[in-house]
């Protein structure tokens, strides 16, 4: 690698407002995953809704983070990059601090009137829909503002942010749980928000489309574009299959920080949490050369098999720093597989729909998050809460790992080897 030719691209390839772009994304993400890191603990016990509702609302307000993007999306069309995004932290703001009142005291009269879980419902909803919102106007701020031949660049500066911000965040949370008290963190995270809205205000302006011609997508496009994706079992069944991994993955902000808290009395959970986000950071460049040339379906295996295997360590010896081993070696797997995932999609699309199907290559992370909440939930109310096997949380996950590898193995050989023999 030309490093003094990367740092030229860094410095001329990029406009302005891809920079203050990822400057915002960057905080967005100490807000996000620093909220994420502890709202399950959060709603539990600060909240008192039990393991079993955090979890499945920590399920819902993920999955819906990660599944309304593509709706999303039509609003960043009509209204623009600029106001899209002051509207999302303008959500976040407001969301963040309406879930902190949850737990805080001069609050509790007028949480009691509407109902503890149904309060808590309303406000993940609202913040679910507003944090939706992000990701498109994000990426696609990058998009515009990359010159051509330093777009692969681009995008990798963009996941560095996120993937710093999930590794930075937890710790930030911790400091502020520890010095001013769990509910706190969604306050901070509120008043984060609040800054980047002025930040938006301040700094952000609407990319330039320099001549070239947009796509509007409309709310009836994007129906028409999901029942055309639906029909087709052949790329759904790889995308449902493929979920298995994300429900192992949320299992590191639902379920192991009560294992981390209960099992291993190790209370400062979040630093655990964040050790997958730092691994990522320091390994993808070098795994990613590595399986460069490995078909993309044996990389997808093979970092399946490696996250699954991190359970059953996980599960072996109760030990903190085999905690942070496994969550280590479960980054390791997605570092090996994630490079190769989007590949191996696009290959499953139809070669004049590719655009449309690809825009759906996001489902698996939403599936992940609404079948891994209530999963959580269960795990840690019947093997730590009632009959305290804790082995038995992480043989389960590490079962749905390995049972996802043999569909896949016969995904492989009903869909695509049948049709590679015609």
């Amino acid at each position: 690698m030309d490093i003094s030719k990367t740092v030229d691209s860094m410095r001329t390839g990029f406009k302005k407002q891809f920079w203050v772009a990822n400057i915002l994304e960057l905080f967005e993400r100490f807000a996000f995953y620093g909220s994420k890191a502890i709202l399950t603990v959060y709603l539990a016990t600060k909240v008192g809704l039990g393991a079993q509702a955090a979890g499945t609302l920590a399920g819902l307000y993920s999955g819906l983070i990660f599944s309304l993007p593509v709706v999303a999306g039509t609003l960043v069309d009509k209204y623009g990059f600029r106001k899209t995004l002051m509207a999302c932290f303008a959500f976040f703001c407001v969301g963040y601090f309406l879930i902190g009142m949850a737990g805080l005291e001069f609050s509790q009269e007028i949480v009691g009137v509407i109902g503890k879980t149904t309060y808590v419902t309303i406000v993940l909803l609202l913040t679910a829909a507003g944090g939706s919102l992000i990701k498109p106007c994000i990426v696609g701020t990058i998009a515009k503002t990359s010159k051509p031949d330093v777009k692969s660049l681009g995008y990798s500066i963009y996941y560095t942010m996120v993937n710093i911000g999930g590794a930075v965040g937890p710790i930030l949370a911790l400091q502020v749980r520890e010095n001013l008290g769990i509910e706190f963190v969604l306050i901070m995270s509120s008043i984060t928000s609040f800054l980047l809205l002025l930040g938006t205000i301040i700094f952000f302006k609407e990319p330039e489309n320099e001549g070239e011609e947009i796509e509007r997508r409309t709310l009836s496009k994007v129906f028409i574009d999901m029942l055309l994706v639906f029909r087709n079992l052949k790329f759904i069944s790889f995308l449902v299959i493929f979920s298995g991994f994300w429900i192992m993955f949320w299992q590191i902000f639902y379920s192991l920080p009560f294992y981390i808290i209960e099992v291993l009395k190790f209370p400062q959970f979040e630093i655990i949490e964040s050790v997958g986000a730092w691994t990522i950071i320091f390994v993808t460049i070098p795994i990613a050369a590595l399986v460069k040339k490995w078909k993309p379906l044996t990389a997808i295996l093979v970092g399946f098999t490696i996250a699954s295997f991190s359970w059953l360590l996980m599960a072996s010896f109760q030990n903190v720093y085999i905690a942070i081993a496994a969550v280590a070696l479960f980054a390791l797997g997605e570092a090996t597989q994630a490079p190769r995932f989007y590949e191996y999609v696009s290959t499953l699309a139809p070669k004049n729909q590719v655009g449309t199907f690809m825009g759906f290559a996001f489902l698996p992370v939403a599936i992940g998050a609404f079948t891994a909440g209530p999963l959580a939930g269960f795990l840690v109310e019947n093997f730590l809460h009632k009959t305290f096997q804790p082995a038995m949380m992480w043989l389960i996950i590490s079962a749905i790992g390995f049972v996802c590898i043999i569909l896949m193995f016969l995904y492989n050989l009903l869909f695509i080897r049948v049709e590679n023999a015609r």
